[in-house]
């Protein structure tokens, strides 16, 4: 049963007046009623969602209990879950900030508040905060991965997303998995999209630039304008676009041939001191997606940005972090995903610098929202056609079912197990994806759902042999891309999932030494010398030639009619005893 706003707001008032909700410095004695009045600020408001995954329906996300730091990472944001988090940005236990930022009790918070996101309501909260600073002070910027992770976003090849981000007023935004579609479909959406698409890590190959391939500039080659200017509450703001910088790398390169990617600080730089020397702005600012550990290198070592408001990694951090550089400071934030958060950062820009600023990550609850009506009815005549498919009744989640986090989710192993299942397979292996909603424990697993965790444009399965050697390498190659002491090494997402495998990992070795003592799930070691039968799914580099997954993940599914996940192939891990990136840790 959805319950109105008022009845909401009435029961967490009473909750509060009652001690189950106690106040906290973040809160400042706030009640859920009053969540979203921020005070005024400024001449300038920056509002940013990212990866919001094509989740046009309100959902529930969980957030991680194991995001682990090493070397200089170590404790610092977004290496923090739990109470380490909590204690962090001094939120109090128990509210409903609480909730939002970490996955503590969440089973028993989402009874209590309900899903978050939605466009409907992310419209109706964006509304306000633009009216509350005034017209013409505001800008609306989107990170990226917003036109791939649902059903509908897939079949209508992104389409969808742009006509609800125009709906929505985004002003800005760079990509990643947009360059999952074919490159003349990401032209057309972007010719589509009423903003403005910004990436200065994108550039056309020398031979694609020769055959004439159209592009932004050719004397350049980059393919996106790199930057923006946007006039904002009497301000000029310089908005730099980057892209996610391994594209070709950790998606299908043969989607996007003719364009070269990568992190480039040497060329942000250049377009910083360009920005700043020609169009004199008031405040340079970038719309990333690097991932936040990537971020914070960026910020350390180019000068001439005010603040980065990045995404990739689904960062649902409370504050935005400071990083000092030889021209100054930089401030560094992260907007998490699904449509759960908007941040809101309200700068004072005077005399051609930023003198102030506030900062706040609003989470979008539904139920504390009312529902945009007109992009309620956009919603609804989007998913109609597929509502039957959508709405399939496959199983019950006898336990939450959910993703993010370092190693396997519960619903990483629904996946790893149907791989094995349907392929009659020894080992499964799936991909570490961080994006993909909730299902709480008790409810209906749909089909909404498995293409919430699948729903890409390279799905197909494969059933191959490997041996314990190939498999070793392939567990150590993705670790150092998680683990690496060097962000710019990282590539984003977590640890290949796996299924009928277990192992030991230590990520405080170097590459080729953080896994050991493979078994299969009865105890078996693994042979590096021998072959076993391996299924998975999402080959980036040639075209698996297997069914897609989500058709043998809902088979499988509907066997099980209720779903328990009686192991998880979690590793066991060594040497992070007391890391604050790690918190009720489940291993097989």
């Amino acid at each position: 049963m959805r319950i109105s706003r008022r009845e909401f707001v009435k029961l967490m008032g009473l909750a509060g007046a009652a001690g189950m909700f106690p106040s906290s410095i973040f809160a400042a004695k706030r009640t859920p009623g009053d969540l979203y009045e921020i005070p005024k600020f400024g001449n300038a408001r920056i509002l940013h969602f990212t990866d919001c995954h094509a989740q046009l329906m309100p959902v529930y996300f969980r957030e991680p209990n194991v995001n682990i730091g090493l070397a200089d990472a170590y404790g610092r944001a977004p290496h923090i879950v739990g109470k380490a988090l909590l204690n962090h940005f001094n939120i109090e236990p128990g509210t409903i900030e609480a909730h939002a930022f970490t996955y503590i009790d969440f089973d028993e918070g989402v009874k209590t508040y309900g899903k978050v996101g939605g466009f409907s309501h992310l419209a109706t909260l964006v509304q306000q905060l633009r009216a509350a600073h005034g017209p013409g002070n505001s800008l609306l910027l989107d990170g990226g991965d917003t036109w791939q992770g649902s059903g509908t976003a897939f079949w209508t090849r992104g389409k969808d997303m742009v006509d609800a981000c125009n709906l929505l007023g985004v002003d800005v935004m760079t990509g990643h998995w947009e360059f999952t579609y074919l490159a003349d479909e990401v032209l057309e959406n972007i010719k589509s999209f009423k903003g403005d698409f910004v990436a200065q890590n994108v550039k056309a190959k020398e031979d694609a630039l020769f055959e004439g391939i159209p592009v932004h500039d050719e004397d350049t080659g980059h393919v996106f304008p790199p930057y923006t200017i946007k006039e904002v509450g009497g301000a000029r703001i310089a908005v730099i676009g980057q892209a996610f910088p391994y594209t070709p790398i950790a998606n299908p390169g043969r989607f996007i041939p003719d364009w070269t990617f990568g992190i480039n600080d040497g060329d942000m730089q250049a377009i910083v001191d360009q920005v700043r020397e020609n169009e004199k702005p008031d405040a340079v600012i970038v719309i990333s997606h690097n991932g936040m550990d990537v971020d914070l290198k960026m910020a350390s070592v180019v000068t001439g940005i005010d603040a980065i408001f990045g995404g990739h990694t689904h960062d649902g951090m409370p504050a935005p972090s400071r990083v000092k550089n030889a021209g100054g400071t930089t401030l560094v934030t992260n907007a998490g995903s699904n449509g759960k958060f908007i941040g809101v950062m309200d700068l004072d820009v005077k005399g051609g610098k930023v003198r102030d600023f506030r900062y706040r990550l609003l989470p979008v609850f539904s139920n504390l929202l009312e529902p945009d009506q007109k992009m309620a009815a956009f919603i609804s005549k989007v998913r109609e056609p597929y509502l039957d498919q959508l709405n399939e009744e496959l199983a019950v989640a006898d336990e939450t079912l959910y993703r993010l986090g370092n190693f396997n989710g519960t619903f990483d192993q629904v996946i790893c197990d149907a791989l094995t299942t349907a392929n009659d397979a020894q080992i499964s292996l799936s991909p570490g994806f961080r994006w993909g909603t909730t299902v709480p424990a008790g409810q209906t697993i749909t089909m909404e759902h498995v293409m919430d965790q699948t729903g890409m444009t390279y799905p197909e399965t494969y059933r191959r042999e490997m041996s314990g050697e190939d498999i070793k390498l392939i567990l150590e190659d993705v670790c150092d891309n998680l683990f690496n002491a060097d962000p710019y090494y990282q590539q984003g997402g977590d640890m290949v999932r796996v299924g009928g495998l277990d192992y030991v990992l230590d990520p405080t070795q170097g590459f080729g030494k953080r896994i050991s003592d493979m078994t299969l799930n009865d105890g078996t070691p693994i042979d590096a010398s021998k072959k076993y039968v391996v299924a998975g799914w999402a080959t980036v580099g040639s075209k698996s030639p297997g069914p897609p997954v989500w058709d043998q993940v809902a088979d499988y599914l509907r066997l099980q009619k209720t779903v328990k996940i009686d192991r998880l192939n979690t590793p066991k891990l060594k040497n992070v005893e007391g890391n604050p990136g790690i918190s009720s840790y489940r291993s097989s």
